[in-house]
């Protein structure tokens, strides 16, 4: 179950729409969604134990997605397409949900870059 984390409220604003949720589960993990323009989840990051962790995180695919960033592109057990976002050291921060086409995954990774480079951050 995941609540609201207010204190990363300044994150979520863009255009009066939100497109990064942070949420806190009931084991005090925080966890993001990046959001499309149309408010359908693009991306889903693993927990995270703190919340300078998920600011840095969260920081650093402002910078540079493509720089610090890479995608690794998978098939799950159901034949569905799906990807992983890694940082440089290699470990997974979050994965997309599943697509039906792999040009519907591709198209998915187009649009988070494009989601998070038109992010206003403070």
């Amino acid at each position: 179950m995941f609540s609201w984390v207010s204190c990363f409220s300044y994150l979520m604003e863009m255009s009066q729409e939100k497109k990064i949720e942070v949420l806190k589960d009931d084991t005090n993990h925080y966890r993001f969604q990046l959001k499309s323009n149309t408010g359908n989840t693009l991306f889903q990051s693993i927990p995270f134990d703190k919340e300078g962790d998920i600011q840095k995180t969260v920081g650093l695919l402002h910078q540079d997605i493509q720089r610090h960033f890479r995608f690794e592109r998978k098939t799950n057990y159901a034949g569905k397409f799906q990807f992983h976002l890694k940082n440089n050291s290699g470990e997974t921060i979050g994965q997309s949900n599943p697509y039906t086409s792999e040009a519907g995954m591709e198209n998915g990774i187009k649009n988070l870059i494009k989601s998070i480079t038109e992010t206003k951050w403070p």
